[in-house]
């Protein structure tokens, strides 16, 4: 089992940063690649990025090409997002995720990602 905790979220005005945090425990080793995903309320859970565990390839949405970037520290089994030039549509609860199959990388897909973290709430105001 792979066990994610992801904070970091908050309230910023349109146009300001966040930094997001997912840290990751238990059998990180069979981790393959890690996703960020966000749901607003009403619509479905959206991809935001991935990146692979151990390596430098790297996907974006093309809502937020860009303005977010996605890195990993393997040294502290940790995963970030960070988000610049923030958007009002970019309130949503964000998740980080775990894939530990290496066929499917790159995947937009959510029901390919086998372990979630708890979300943590960006509110982005006008």
């Amino acid at each position: 089992q792979v066990q994610l905790v992801e904070s970091g979220g908050g309230l910023v005005q349109a146009g300001g940063s966040l930094r997001l945090s997912c840290a990751a425990s238990g059998r990180t080793f069979s981790i393959y690649a890690m996703g960020w995903f966000r749901q607003a309320p009403g619509k479905e859970r959206e991809f935001v990025s991935t990146i692979k565990w151990s390596g430098s390839s790297t996907y974006y949405a093309d809502s937020v090409k860009g303005r977010f970037t996605i890195s990993r520290d393997n040294a502290k089994n940790t995963v970030y997002l960070q988000m610049n030039s923030l958007k009002p549509e970019d309130t949503a609860v964000y998740y980080c995720a775990a894939d530990r199959s290496s066929s499917r990388y790159p995947t937009d897909d959510p029901y390919e990602y086998d372990y979630w973290g708890q979300g943590t709430q960006v509110t982005v105001s006008s």
